[in-house]
């Protein structure tokens, strides 16, 4: 939850650290991470002579959404997830700017590298959040968790030329809210022993998992803050949202918050798709936009070490009637020809004509690139061997310097790729 008017008067400044100092952090060692307006923050880094300006990061189609928005643009009504028609109109004076995120990722894994280098302990979220559990930092370090947190947004400022904030707490969900309260560019420090203090008086909207549909049902009760949830008892709270929300809310509401930070988390699929800016009804284009698709899901194993045994497509139509299909293999593959020709085959077979809005590619049940299993019908050989001597082509001089022929060809228009997840340590 970011700033508010709905907040009480000086519930913000009282967390709030400073060049003086900041609360007692005892028992708080959680962090929470986050880039302020990241997207919008690295193409403004890239062209300084924006920095005074309204930008905004998204799809520049009549589809496209707006991704990041700096904020000055915020100041004019423009948020992330709005589409961007909304955004010109509402800021036509806005510098509107494509997506750039092989730079967004270089910048991210910088960041990383730098929390990295504090703890092990560090929980990616996105491109540009992160949880630190930095108990363990402490007596190396020689310093307290918002030292630490001081310590971060110096760094990633001067290393990468960007803000960040901070949120400090004893759990990763007053860590969160802490953070998105401090935004732009400051730190929240919640002690351990006033978290219900800071709690209690945030709106009901606050609590991690209560949506717009929970809300509004949570205040048609008169439920309007946390203080009010918890003060419900248990069993009116069940019968208002269900047993597992109740109890989820209710012990949120008490300040209970077990989750541990978890390092890693084994990725389930990778893949990409694409929005059209018009939608189409050629085969041949769609079979295009696959092998296009297949190349970037390929590259994206190959660079994690993974093979997968899973290929599926989606494809949505006008009417935003959306089809997931999937084929899985005999071996598990990283090579761009056997994705296509899988993905082709189940949209030659398996997905209707219509006019096509969206279409992706997902390759799932991932394992390590390990030892290749023979098989007896395995494809012909050379295509493996081919992608990793493109992959090394692209790295040296850039991602166009090695395309297939069949897309050397005008691509069509698109409205933007769906964000890419965080690299791994």
């Amino acid at each position: 939850m970011g700033r508010s008017a709905d907040l009480p008067r000086g519930l913000v400044e009282k967390y709030r650290a400073g060049p003086g100092g900041w609360p007692d952090d005892t028992g708080c060692p959680m962090l929470h991470v986050d880039m302020d307006a990241f997207y919008a923050s690295v193409e403004i880094r890239e062209r300084p002579e924006l920095a005074d300006r309204p930008v905004v990061v998204g799809g520049v189609g009549v589809r496209g959404v707006v991704s990041s928005a700096n904020y000055i643009a915020r100041e004019y009504g423009v948020r992330s997830a709005m589409p961007t028609g909304q955004a010109r109109r509402l800021c036509p004076t806005a510098v509107f700017l494509p997506p750039t995120f092989p730079l967004y990722q270089e910048v991210s894994a910088g960041v990383l590298a730098i929390f990295r280098e504090i703890t092990p302990l560090v929980e990616p979220l996105s491109l540009d959040e992160a949880f630190l559990d930095v108990s363990g930092a402490l007596r190396r370090l020689r310093t307290t968790p918002a030292g630490i947190g001081a310590l971060v947004r110096r760094r990633v400022r001067a290393e990468h030329g960007i803000v960040c904030s901070v949120g400090v707490g004893p759990t990763k969900f007053v860590a969160k809210l802490a953070s998105g309260l401090a935004k732009p560019d400051g730190m929240l420090v919640v002690p351990r022993s006033e978290v219900l203090a800071f709690l209690h008086p945030l709106p009901v909207s606050a609590l991690w998992g209560v949506g717009k549909k929970t809300a509004e049902k949570l205040r048609d009760v008169g439920l309007e803050r946390v203080s009010d949830v918890a003060a419900t008892p248990l069993p009116r709270l069940r019968r208002m949202v269900g047993v597992a929300m109740a109890d989820h809310l209710h012990a949120l509401s008490h300040g209970h918050d077990d989750r541990a930070v978890v390092p890693e988390s084994a990725e389930k699929s990778i893949g990409a798709e694409e929005t059209f800016e018009t939608d189409h009804f050629d085969r041949e284009l769609l079979r295009r936009e696959l092998l296009r698709l297949a190349e970037r899901t390929a590259a994206s194993l190959r660079a994690r070490g993974l093979r997968g045994r899973t290929v599926a497509i989606k494809v949505r139509y006008s009417d935003f009637t959306t089809i997931s299909r999937s084929r899985t293999l005999p071996v598990a593959t990283d090579v761009t020809q056997e994705i296509f020709r899988t993905a082709a085959q189940l949209l030659a077979e398996q997905a209707p004509p219509g006019a096509v809005r969206l279409i992706g590619v997902r390759v799932e049940q991932l394992g390590a690139d390990g030892t290749e299993q023979l098989a007896l019908d395995a494809p012909e050989q050379g295509w493996r061997e081919a992608d990793q001597a493109a992959d090394k082509a692209r790295l040296k001089f850039g991602s166009a310097a090695i395309r297939p022929a069949a897309l050397l060809g005008k691509a069509p228009d698109r409205s933007g790729a769906t964000e890419p997840r965080p690299p791994r340590g």
